[in-house]
Parts: structure tokens; C-alpha cells; sequence
């Protein structure tokens, strides 16, 4: 994968808050916290800087591209690209990163060049595509698979990504052997460039595919299934190796990452791994104590209210929360109590409740100033 420009101008790690010797767990533990927190559908306006954490992400959640990112920012004032030609602090001198192959290639005579920064030639990878998939809560707590339409690159359907039409072969290329380089000496010095004949790829291809042109590739919609792992949250990215769009000359597909909505649940609310809910009693059950029922994610389990119990009294009910997809423990429920107050009452039930009030002592309203 070729550096982006903004590989030279943004500080992923500063983006994400993390060091750059930060673990792989550390590094999206801190992108769900800031894709949760600037997520544009809780937090209207905020879609730049979501963008801005998901490519940081993007780039330090996947392994190979945080190295190479590393690599491309160790270059010290190269990493500017010089900002060209009379910059600030450039003293005048100025080349892009990029021109380096220009000048050792414009030097020999060596290697092609087209859209400005790239090799025509050899395998090239897939390009990454983005899709968004929405869940029901209780989707998203027990993990599912889903499908999701995209319309990409894919690996054509009627040369099965050869590039030859059918009937016919790909040929091994009789210039560079099938390495896909040729390799020239120039006294003390060799130089190998791509093949012309095969384009870099070793094979020659007579009969190109009617369909694909001999690309080996074709733009189509297609549906691409995609599990969910238990317990995702809203605003996290699932990353599915592969399923982006279909390489060229060989090269691997690109990946698929997939951002989650999460729909809200009539019953429960969720804080990371724990789920809270109301428990409504009565006035008697809150004064007198009493065992009441409480809604899981798997049935009831019996509850225990002391006697005294306020409205707003949270109990933590251990692992009765959301279980990660794999390992871990699960969260817990945390049931708050709400003495149910009725709007209406019956001549019996206000005679009731005023020889009542008549036994209990007034509550204290001084309250707390400010």
C-alpha cells in the first residue's frame, strides 16, 4: 500500500490519544471510546472528526499498515514531502517524497509511472471499502451475521479473475520467464524494471476476457456476509480481511470495514458491558422490603429490596450484563429501583393512604443550598 499524504501531515497516534508504543488492544479500546463520544448520530455536527478517528484507526488497527506508517514518519524532513519548491523552512529546495523514484528512474532511463505517483504495473491491491449495518439490541449483545450490498471490484465471473476469455490461457510471459521484472546491467550496476510485455504480471494474456477486457476484474454489486461478534457497540468498525475490492495483476483484495448501529431496547440501556434497568415496586414493597422480579437478558432472577428502599437505589446484579465475544467476563445488570406512584386512587385505597400519612412523621424539606 502506497503512503497517503496525510500519512505525512496527521499524527495518528495523537488522534487516538495513545502512544506510539501502544498494544493492538490498547489502540482500539481507545478508537470505541472517541467513535462512541463523536459518533455523528448521538452528536449532530461531529462527523469531520469521526472521520478523522476512523482513518486513524484505519491505519494503527491494522498491523501491517501501522508499520509501514511508522516507517513512512521515521523519515524525519522527509516526511513533509518537502512541501516543494520555495516552503517554508525548505531553503528553496524542494521534491515530494514520491520523486525520489523520478529521479533515480529519470537518472537511468528505468521503470514507468502513470497517475502521478504509482507503478501501472505488477500486482496491486484491492481498495478498501466502507459499508454500515444496523442492529437490534439484542443483535448486538448475542452477535449475529448479516449481510451487506457493495458495489466494488470483484474477481470476474467469467475468466474467474485470469483475464483470458474462455477456452483460453494465460501464457507464461517469454521475456522475463514469469518473474515479471527484467533485470539489465549497466556495468557495476543492475536495475530491474517492470516487464513491458507483461505488464508485471509473467503471464501474456492473447485473448483477453470479453467481459473484463483481461483485467480479471469487473464492477458489480454483490452481498458479502458479515458475523458480528457478541457485545459490539454502537459506532465500531468490524474489519472483514479480504472483501474489499478485488486486486489487479494478482494482487490481494482489499478489506471490508463495516461500522455498527445499534437500535435502542425497550427494556434495557447499556453502559459498555453492563445493562441497567428500572425495577418498578410499590410503596409497601420499598417500606417493608420485599422480593421482587427482575427482567434479564435470559428470564427473571429474584431480587432482594431491603426494607427503606428510596426510588433511584441501584442494585448490581454480578454477570448478568453483556458477554464478550470470546473471552472475558460479562458485565453486570445494574437494577434501579422506581416506587411506582399511582395517578389515581379509589375511595378505600386515599382512605388508606391518609390514615397513613396521619401515622408517619413529616419529611424534612429544608433540602441543601446551592
Amino acid at each position: 500500500m502506497a503512503p497517503q499524504q496525510e500519512w505525512f501531515e496527521k499524527d495518528y497516534y495523537k488522534v487516538l490519544g495513545v502512544s506510539k508504543d501502544a498494544t493492538e488492544k490498547e489502540i482500539t479500546r481507545a478508537y470505541r471510546k472517541l467513535a462512541k463520544q463523536y459518533h455523528p448520530d448521538a452528536h449532530p455536527g461531529s462527523e469531520e472528526r469521526f472521520k478523522e478517528i476512523s482513518a486513524a484507526y484505519d491505519v494503527l488497527g491494522d498491523a501491517a499498515k501501522r508499520k509501514e506508517y511508522d516507517e513512512v514518519r521515521a523519515l524525519g524532513p522527509l516526511r513533509g514531502g518537502f512541501a516543494g519548491a520555495g516552503a517554508p523552512g525548505s531553503g528553496g529546495f524542494g521534491f515530494r517524497v514520491e520523486d525520489i523514484s523520478d529521479l533515480f528512474g529519470g537518472i537511468f532511463n528505468r521503470g514507468t509511472r502513470t497517475s502521478g505517483t504509482r507503478s501501472a504495473t505488477g500486482p496491486q491491491r484491492g481498495t478498501d471499502l466502507e459499508a454500515e449495518v444496523h442492529l437490534t439490541f439484542a443483535e448486538a449483545v448475542h452477535g449475529a451475521t448479516t449481510a451487506v450490498n457493495v458495489t466494488s471490484d470483484a474477481t470476474c465471473r467469467t475468466c474467474g479473475g485470469t483475464g483470458a476469455a474462455p477456452g483460453t490461457s494465460p501464457k507464461v510471459c517469454k521475456r522475463c520467464g514469469g518473474r515479471g521484472v527484467v533485470v539489465e546491467n549497466q556495468g557495476p550496476f543492475s536495475f530491474s524494471s517492470p516487464c513491458t510485455d507483461c505488464g508485471g504480471r509473467g503471464l501474456v494474456v492473447d485473448t483477453p476476457c470479453p467481459t473484463c477486457a483481461g483485467t480479471g476484474v469487473e464492477r458489480r454489486p454483490r452481498r458479502v456476509r458479515v458475523r458480528i461478534p457478541a457485545g459490539v457497540e454502537g459506532g465500531q468498525r468490524i474489519r472483514v480481511k479480504g472483501r474489499g475490492g478485488a486486486g489487479r495483476n494478482g494482487g490481494a483484495a482489499g478489506d471490508l470495514y463495516v461500522t455498527v448501529h445499534v437500535g435502542r431496547d425497550p427494556v434495557f440501556g447499556r453502559r459498555g458491558r453492563d445493562l441497567t434497568v428500572e425495577v418498578p415496586v410499590s410503596f409497601p414493597e420499598a417500606a417493608l422490603g420485599a422480593k421482587v422480579a427482575v427482567p434479564t437478558l435470559d428470564g427473571t432472577v429474584s431480587l432482594r429490596i431491603p426494607p427503606g428502599t428510596r426510588s433511584g437505589k441501584t442494585f448490581r446484579i454480578r454477570g448478568r450484563g453483556v458477554a464478550a465475544d470470546g473471552s472475558g467476563k460479562p458485565g453486570d445488570l445494574l437494577a434501579t429501583v422506581v416506587v411506582d406512584v399511582p395517578e389515581k386512587l379509589g375511595d378505600e385505597q386515599r382512605a388508606a393512604v391518609e390514615s397513613l400519612a396521619s401515622l408517619l412523621p413529616p419529611p424534612a424539606r429544608t433540602g441543601k443550598g446551592s
